[in-house]
């Protein structure tokens, strides 16, 4: 009965946090639940890190490596260890330990390894608490009977964790509602609720729980599609999130670990007021910008964090992340082309171009407005290059015929020749051959008809070469025929596809016997660095130019337009040296 009564109120409660009045005091809530926090002793929310070892000797180096890694607390598995003897381990494991505790002996039943008798895995619990573990974590399934297991033995200062963990997906904000209710009634100090990413947009139902959830709660989406939970649980008063200490030491999917929270995501600096923005993309795995974009935040003094964000549905994220929360994302494949539909306003060079490789919430409408920064950032890097290889040339030449006396008495030579090249681009009358016609390819193409280049456009798929070219007033040419175009010495060749790009990297878009007859070849791919198409054009002698400089180019473009700020540029072209 008293269950029903507390599983009553508890429902009531949340029905009345969930109206529609209740949603205009978001920031009333966080307060709330600031509070609970502060009253423990902390301002912030817990980073966790889960040990999963298979020994106790080892379980206890990981508890001092967690230590030094900067952890608040660690999360002993005891379901991993092999032949786990509770009397004998959990002493062990809890005396001298260098953090509090929170002591998991997860069943298979609920995602955990432990295959035995849940009455005596739950007096294994019991002796952890008694043996002053800080947390225990128990499923809602059996809560009930642990609760009354420690009924009268609790310890002041210890607190339950009752968990429910969903493998398949996140159910809806009603359902995650009630879930909290039964949750809160079987007795939890803290309420902790694990659910799966089908779509990233689910872990907005998830922070939309935490904020209004009235007592400590652990809200977290598992898998690649949930980092965005883990990352800013902060921000809407997770009790705590977790980081593993290294690949292979997850205790579920998609944790990142103790170190890129830390370091790369900067959590401890994230809070109510941090914004959001991230790469949007599918994959986005392999992607570099969160480290150097958070790095610049940081060096700017800019609250906002940015994070990988693995999205399906281009339409469907962008309503779902509409609020003054967000102010803007990168955008890369498949998602550029489709960005200029979806986008509420388009840059007029970005709809030229028909590609969007940046997303800004403007802060006037809340609309959202697409803008393009490739174009600038692999054009200016060619241009920059060719006219060092042209001075180069010029000097060479002028050396030869015995012209530096005349150009030193008569103030001109290679001075003069550089004031007239940075009037006019070198790219100007050149054949300018462009492989792809993605998002990429458009804004390359388009750069190049800007500065007076002969676009051809080569793809595997004629029918989109043809498009794009008829867009440039270009010429098009299937992929498979680029290898006996030559129709002149000099020409400029970009790649815009992702061959060769990690982990392909023994792949190349043409064959080396073809790049003697450009004058410079450039490559999107900035992961390798020198990918196998450069690394070849150099062994012919051809001057190249690497995806890192472009990217890095469009990202200090990003930067500007996501903050309004100048990029620190030495800042993140440092971190893009040493990360790719």
């Amino acid at each position: 009965m008293n269950h029903q009564i507390r599983y009553a109120v508890a429902t009531l409660t949340w029905i009345l946090i969930s109206s529609s009045l209740y949603k205009l005091h978001r920031r009333r809530a966080f307060s709330l639940r600031l509070r609970y926090q502060i009253q423990r002793g902390r301002g912030m929310t817990l980073l966790c890190v889960p040990l999963v070892a298979k020994t106790v000797e080892q379980m206890t180096a990981d508890m001092a490596a967690a230590k030094a890694s900067g952890a608040d607390l660690v999360e002993l598995r005891v379901d991993h260890l092999s032949a786990f003897l509770p009397g004998r381990d959990l002493p062990l494991l809890l005396r001298d330990r260098p953090l509090p505790a929170l002591v998991t002996y997860r069943p298979k039943w609920e995602g955990g390894e432990y295959e035995g008798d849940d009455k005596q895995r739950l007096e294994a619990l019991l002796l952890a608490m008694e043996l002053g573990a800080d947390y225990v974590d128990v499923e809602l399934k059996v809560a009930e009977d642990f609760v009354r297991l420690i009924d009268g033995k609790k310890p002041e200062n210890f607190k339950l964790i009752v968990s429910s963990h969903n493998y398949q997906k996140t159910p809806s904000s009603e359902e995650l509602g009630s879930l909290v209710a039964a949750i809160q009634a079987s007795g939890a100090d803290i309420v902790k609720i694990a659910t799966t990413a089908v779509s990233v947009v689910d872990v907005t139902r998830m922070f939309q729980v935490l904020v209004h959830c009235q007592v400590p709660m652990i809200g977290l989406v598992m898998g690649e599609r949930g980092l965005l939970s883990r990352v800013l649980c902060p921000k809407y008063g997770g009790y705590l999130t977790f980081g593993t200490l290294g690949e292979g030491k997850a205790s579920a999917p998609g944790q990142p670990t103790v170190s890129q929270l830390l370091h790369l995501y900067n959590i401890r600096q994230i809070g109510a007021d941090t914004k959001l923005t991230g790469l949007i993309g599918n994959p986005v795995r392999q992607t570099k910008s969160h480290i150097f974009h958070n790095a610049a935040f940081k060096s700017a003094g800019f609250d906002a964090v940015y994070v990988p964000l693995l999205v399906d549905d281009l339409t469907a994220f962008l309503h779902a992340f509409s609020s003054p929360d967000s102010v803007g994302f990168s955008c890369t494949m498949p998602h550029k082309e489709i960005a200029v539909r979806c986008c509420d306003a388009v840059d007029p060079i970005a709809k030229s171009i028909g590609a969007v490789n940046t997303i800004i919430r403007r802060p006037s409408d809340g609309k959202f407005v697409g803008h393009n920064t490739d174009y600038f950032g692999a054009i200016s890097a060619i241009e920059e290059e060719l006219r060092g290889a042209l001075r180069y040339t010029y000097m060479e030449t002028a050396a030869r015929k015995d012209h530096i006396l005349f150009s030193l008495f008569h103030g001109t030579g290679s001075q003069g020749q550089g004031k007239e090249e940075e009037t006019a681009s070198p790219l100007a009358g050149r054949v300018f051959v462009v492989m792809g016609a993605g998002g990429a390819g458009k804004a390359i193409a388009y750069g190049a008809k800007e500065k007076g280049a002969r676009v051809v456009i080569a793809n595997r798929t004629y029918e989109r070469a043809r498009e794009l070219a008829k867009q440039v007033g270009g010429q098009a040419l299937p992929l498979s025929e680029l290898e006996n175009f030559h129709p002149e010495d000099g020409m400029i060749l970009a790649n815009a596809t992702s061959v060769g790009m990690q982990p392909n990297v023994g792949e190349t878009p043409l064959a080396k016997r073809a790049l003697g007859h450009y004058a410079l070849v450039f490559d999107a791919v900035y992961a390798p660095k020198v990918t196998r198409l450069l690394r070849e054009a150099e062994e012919c002698g051809v001057p190249t130019v690497g995806g890192f400089e472009m990217f890095i180019r469009q990202a200090m473009g990003q930067f500007k337009l996501f903050t309004g700020l100048e990029a620190p540029g030495k800042e993140m072209r440092e971190l893009m040296m040493k990360y790719v």
